[in-house]
């Protein structure tokens, strides 16, 4: 079956995100604000990867990877990625359009510049300066089109902001490693994919992922799962024979991956609680590896 065909039986929806917030996704919001700053992060399902160019943009991610099944869909991803970028402030600039430079002449030169000292705040003062997401509207891309993104050398200080710092994969992370996998991860997010990926790999292929998270993750590291309830499955289902067919053989319910994951060798869940609207409402729970 084609992976990328119009029949979702991977989750793989197109225009899933016309149907979400376009920026500043309250799942992300439910997440201790500084789960991600420095960290390396894997996004699971990524998607057209409006979630993952958040983590890298907006929350002080080091460096995240984007995977998901559908190479139309990793296309896409890679085309929103420069679209954000275009909206992007200059470095430097404030929400309000000015520089720090305007800031420091408009105090009347009065700001003294702490001398700073010691190889930490040598590096935070040599690190570039991220320009303010949503500086520009989408009006300029679309009547000049995308921004060329400006090269960065591979283990330069760029390389750790946006735009740098996000990547996307095509790959069936369940079953299939990535070069990015190497290096491993310090959190892993999986919004949204828990019932597809035990539909079409059955019982021992959702445990499997959970080991393969499990595996990817540097001792201490997080795993955030948004588990779709168990009734939503009926609908996913009926999508397809195979899907079908795999469902009766489910012996696993989404009440009962607490307990898995614990077996593993993750803590006991934080649940940090539920958001969205409607049919999108899911909670979101937090784990540790130990």
């Amino acid at each position: 079956m084609d992976k990328t065909a119009s029949n979702p039986v991977f989750g793989n929806y197109h225009g899933y995100y016309n149907k979400r917030p376009s920026t500043q996704d309250p799942r992300l919001a439910l997440l201790p604000s500084s789960l991600f700053h420095g960290r390396r992060v894997l996004d699971v399902g990524c998607n057209e990867g409006w979630v993952t160019c958040e983590i890298a943009q907006r929350l002080g991610a080091k460096r995240v990877v984007g995977v998901d099944i559908d190479d139309t869909l990793v296309r896409a991803a890679w085309k929103y990625r420069r679209t954000v970028w275009s909206q992007q402030g200059p470095p430097g600039t404030s929400p309000d359009g000015t520089t720090a430079d305007q800031d420091d002449s408009q105090a009347g030169g009065s700001k003294k510049r702490r001398r700073l000292s010691g190889s930490e705040d040598e590096d935070e003062a040599e690190a570039p300066v991220q320009g303010v997401p949503d500086y520009f509207p989408a009006s300029c891309e679309h009547m000049f089109g995308p921004l060329p993104i400006p090269a960065a050398a591979p283990h330069g200080k760029e390389a750790d902001v946006f735009p740098h710092n996000v990547v996307f994969r095509t790959a069936d992370w369940v079953n299939t490693e990535i070069p990015d996998d190497a290096e491993g991860y310090q959190v892993v997010v999986a919004f949204s994919i828990s019932k597809w990926i035990h539909l079409n790999n059955g019982d021992e292929g959702l445990v499997k992922f959970f080991r393969r998270v499990y595996e990817a993750l540097s001792p201490g590291g997080t795993f955030v799962l948004e588990p779709q309830e168990w009734d939503t499955y009926a609908k996913a289902r009926r999508m397809d024979p195979k899907l079908k067919e795999n469902a009766k053989n489910l012996k696993l319910r989404p009440d009962g991956f607490e307990q898995i994951l614990r077996d593993i060798g993750f803590s006991p869940a934080q649940h940090l609680g539920s958001t969205g609207e409607g049919g999108f409402r899911r909670p979101v729970d937090l784990y540790t590896k130990l």
